[in-house]
C-alpha cells in the first residue's frame, strides 16, 4: 500500500539493500544430472557484477507519457537519466551528483519536472530537489540545515505543487507545507504543534486525517473539526500499531482506504465511506497481511492488491485490469510489479524478476504485449545463479516461520531445493526487526551461494507481514524467543542435512547485526563466526540516541524492546545487550559501521570493539566515514563484501575472490584487526581512501 505520510514508517526494515534488479528469466526445469564436484567447478561470479552499479534501475514513465527515465551511472555515480519515450538513444543525464549518487526519484505532474531525494553521507536528513528538464535548473525545495523532508502528496489536481513535511522548526515534529515547483516557495499548511506523527491528505491536497501517538503505544486518529481544531474519530490500539494504518483517499474524497488488523489477526484492506463511516472489505488473506496495492492514476481507486505469504501474489479487485494482470503474469514464472503508469493509463512500466533472475523492465501498452526495455544487471546474464526455496519451519513453541533457503550448485544436483550433501551455511538475518525477508532476487544470497554456502533467511517472530499475533510475539523478546527462532532454524537445517552443526555463520545488518552479536554472546557454541553490519551492542545507549524525528515511535520501542525510563526496563535492556556479555565471545567477529549512521550510531560498534580489545578478544572492525545505516555507495559495499568474503572463507572454508582492486574509490578504513583477514592489511597499504558525502 502506498502511504502518503508525514512520518515515514520506521517500523520497516532498517537496512534495505535489496536491489530488485536485472536479467532474462532463467528456467528451473533443466536440472543437471549431477552437482559439480566442487564449488571451484562453478563459474565464480565477480563481485563487480553483483554489487557494482546497475546498468539501469528504477525505470519510470512520465505521467504525460513523453519521457522514460531511469537511474544510471555518470562517471561511476548514479544519476537520473531521461529520454524521449520513443527514442531511448537520446537519453541524457539530468542530475549531476558526484558523491553518493541518487537512489530515490519520481515524476511530478508539473510539465517537464521530476523530483529526487538525497542525504549527505548517510545522515538520512533527506532533502527534496526538483529538476526542470527545459532549463536544466535544479532546486533544493527543503534548503534548511538539519532538515529531513518527507513527501506527503503529489497530485494531478495540483500539478504545480508538492506537499512536504519539514522539521526545520522542531527536529522532533514535521510541519506540513505546500511547495511551489516553479519558484520553490513554501506555504505553511499545518504547523505541527500537536505532535502529530503523520498527516494524510487527499489528492486535492486537503488534509483529511492525522495520527498522534499515545503513551500506551497506540495511536489516535484525528480529523479536522471544522473550527480550526481537531477531533478524535478513532484509535489504533497498541496491539494493532504495526499492522493498521490509513492508506489514502480516492480522488473524489469519498473513500478512505485502511489497512486494518483491528478485530482480526491479519491486516486486510478496507474501503471506508467518508460520509457514513461504513467499512467494506476489499481483500484479505488468513495467512498474510495485504502488503501492497495498485491504484488507478486518475481516480486513485484500488484496482489490485498484493498478498505475500511465501511469494507475492497480485489479485485484481477491479475487472478493468484483470486481463492486464494476466498478460503480465505470462512474462515468466517469477514476480511482476507495476513501476509506473501514464496519467491516461495507456502505458505501464513493468518490472519482472525471479530469485535467479534480476529485474528486467518492460513497457506495456495496454491491449498489446510487454516490450522489453532494459535489464538492470546484464552482466549476470548466463551466470550460474541459483533458485531460492520457500520453507516453513516450526519453532520450538509451534510458530510457523516462513523462511527461504538458497543452496549452492554443489549441494542440489536435481534442483529440487533439498540438499544432497551438507555444506557450510550462512544464517542471514533481516533488519528491522519489524520487516521481513521475501522471495526474489537477492544479490547477497546469490553471492554467498556462489562462494559455496547455503543461505537461510528466517522470518522470526516480530517480523511483519504474517498477522499481528506473529509480530507482537516478538515484544520483549530481543535475544529471547526471537533469537530462539533463529536457533530453531539452524537446528532444522542441521537435521535436514543442509549443513553441519560446526559449519554455520551468522550475518546481518541493523537488527540482523544485533542478532549476530547476540548469537556470539548468548549462544556462542552455535555459530562458527559472525558478521555484524551496523548492529547495536547496547540497547540502553541505542534507545537514548535515536533520531529526534522518531519521537512519535518511542513508546513502540519502549514496549517492544524495553523501557529505558524505568529501572526494570533498564535492567532488561542491559541483560539483553551483547556488550554486557562480551566476555563470552570466542568466535571470529567482523564488524562494519558507517560513521554517520543516525539510527545505530558509531559508538555502538566502537564500544564493543573497545571491550573486546580490553579482554584481548580478536575482532576486525571496518569503518566507512561517508556512510550511514548501511553502505549505499557501491564502492563501499563492494569493499566491505571483499573483506567479508575473505573472512567467511577463513571461517567456513568457502572460496574467495581476491580483494584485488575492489577497494578502489571506497572510503574503507580498518581501525582494528586488519591482520585478522587474509590479504586485508596488504590491500590497505596501497589504498587511498576516497570520501564522498
Amino acid at each position: 500500500m502506498h502511504r502518503t505520510l508525514i512520518a515515514s514508517s520506521i517500523a520497516a526494515c532498517l537496512l534495505s539493500a535489496c536491489d530488485r534488479a536485472p536479467s532474462e528469466p532463467t528456467a528451473q526445469a533443466a536440472a543437471p544430472a549431477a552437482a559439480p564436484a566442487s564449488i571451484n567447478d562453478v563459474e565464480l561470479i565477480p563481485r563487480e557484477a553483483l554489487f557494482g552499479n546497475p546498468e539501469r534501475a528504477a525505470v519510470q514513465i512520465s505521467p504525460d507519457g513523453k519521457y522514460l527515465s531511469w537511474i544510471a551511472a555518470v562517471d561511476g555515480v548514479m544519476n537520473v537519466w531521461v529520454a524521449p519515450a520513443n527514442d531511448t538513444a537520446k537519453a541524457r543525464s539530468v542530475t549531476a551528483d558526484k558523491a553518493r549518487g541518487i537512489r530515490q526519484y519520481f515524476w511530478s505532474h508539473h510539465p517537464d519536472t521530476l523530483l529526487y531525494m538525497r542525504d549527505t553521507g548517510g545522515d538520512e536528513d533527506f532533502h527534496l530537489f526538483s529538476v526542470d528538464l527545459a532549463s536544466g535548473t535544479t532546486r533544493d525545495l527543503s534548503d534548511f540545515p538539519k532538515t529531513r523532508a518527507q513527501v506527503v502528496g503529489v497530485s494531478h489536481l495540483h500539478p504545480g505543487a508538492v506537499l512536504v513535511g519539514m522539521n526545520d522548526r522542531d527536529p522532533k515534529w514535521h510541519d506540513l507545507y505546500s511547495v511551489d515547483l516553479a519558484t520553490g516557495q513554501r506555504t505553511l499548511v499545518q504547523k505541527n504543534t500537536l505532535e502529530f506523527a503523520e498527516y494524510i491528505a487527499d489528492p486535492d491536497f486537503k488534509v483529511r486525517m492525522a495520527t498522534k501517538a499515545r503513551t500506551d503505544g497506540g495511536s489516535d486518529l484525528l480529523e479536522p473539526d471544522g473550527k480550526g481544531g481537531w477531533k478524535i474519530v478513532g484509535e489504533i490500539p497498541f496491539a494493532d500499531s504495526l499492522t493498521s494504518f490509513p492508506g489514502g483517499y480516492t480522488t473524489d474524497g469519498k473513500t478512505l482506504y485502511f489497512i486494518d488488523s483491528r478485530g482480526r489477526d491479519t491486516a486486510a484492506l478496507f474501503a471506508v465511506d467518508t460520509t457514513t463511516g461504513a467499512k467494506t472489505l476489499v481483500a484479505d488473506n488468513p495467512r498474510a497481511d495485504v502488503s501492497d496495492s495498485l491504484r488507478a492514476p486518475t481516480t486513485n481507486k484500488v484496482q489490485a492488491v498484493a498478498i505475500n505469504h511465501l511469494k507475492e501474489e497480485w489479485k485484481s479487485v477491479d475487472p478493468a485490469i484483470a486481463a492486464d494482470l494476466d498478460t503480465l503474469k505470462a512474462i515468466g514464472p517469477g514476480e511482476t510489479w507495476v513501476a509506473s503508469r501514464t496519467q491516461d493509463d495507456k502505458t505501464w512500466i513493468v518490472g519482472y524478476a525471479a530469485a535467479e533472475s534480476p529485474a528486467v523492465f518492460y513497457r506495456y501498452t495496454r491491449g498489446g504485449k510487454p516490450e522489453e526495455l532494459f535489464s538492470v544487471r546484464p552482466a549476470l546474464d548466463g551466470k550460474p545463479l541459483v533458485p531460492m526455496w520457500p520453507q516453513e519451519i516450526t519453532s520450538r513453541d509451534g510458530l510457523n516461520l516462513v523462511s527461504y533457503l538458497t543452496l549452492p550448485k554443489t549441494a542440489d544436483a536435481n534442483n529440487d531445493g533439498k540438499a544432497d550433501t551438507p555444506v557450510p551455511m550462512v544464517l542471514l538475518v533481516h533488519g528491522g526487526p519489524w520487516g521481513r525477508d521475501v522471495y526474489g532476487y537477492n544479490g547477497t544470497t546469490q553471492w554467498l551461494a556462489n562462494r559455496g554456502y547455503a543461505v537461510l533467511n528466517v522470518n522470526f517472530r516480530g517480523s511483519t507481514g504474517f498477522g499481528k499475533q506473529f509480530t507482537n510475539a516478538g515484544d520483549g523478546e530481543w535475544a529471547g524467543k526471537m533469537h530462539d527462532d533463529l536457533i530453531d532454524a539452524v537446528d532444522w537445517a542441521v537435521e535436514g542435512g543442509v549443513t553441519r552443526k560446526d559449519s554455520v555463520a551468522i550475518m546481518g545488518g541493523s537488527y540482523g547485526g544485533y542478532a549476530t552479536l547476540a548469537g556470539l554472546t548468548f549462544t556462542p557454541d552455535t555459530f562458527k563466526c559472525g558478521v555484524d553490519i551496523v548492529g547495536p551492542s547496547n540497547l540502553n545507549t541505542l534507545l537514548s540516541t535515536i533520531p529526534p524525528y522518531w519521537a512519535a515511535f518511542f513508546e513502540q520501542f519502549a514496549k517492544r524492546v524495553g523501557d529505558p525510563r524505568t529501572e526494570a526496563g533498564k535492567q532488561l535492556l542491559e541483560e539483553r545487550s551483547p556488550l554486557t556479555h562480551v566476555a563470552k565471545i570466542t568466535k571470529p567477529l567482523l564488524i562494519g559501521q558507517g560513521a554517520n549512521d543516525p539510527r545505530v550510531k558509531q559508538p555502538e560498534s566502537d564500544q564493543i570493539v573497545k571491550a573486546m580489545q580490553e579482554k584481548k578478544i580478536p575482532v576486525t572492525y571496518v569503518l566507512f566515514p561517508d556512510e550511514g545505516h548501511g553502505f549505499a555507495r557501491p564502492e563501499n559495499n563492494k569493499a566491505f563484501n571483499a573483506v567479508t568474503e575473505g573472512f567467511l572463507a577463513q571461517c567456513l572454508g568457502g572460496r574467495a575472490q581476491p580483494i584485488g582492486n575492489d577497494f578502489a574509490g571506497s572510503s574503507i578504513s580498518v581501525p582494528a584487526g586488519a591482520d585478522g583477514v587474509s590479504g586485508l592489511a596488504e590491500a590497505l597499504k596501497s589504498h587511498t581512501a576516497a570520501v564522498k558525502n
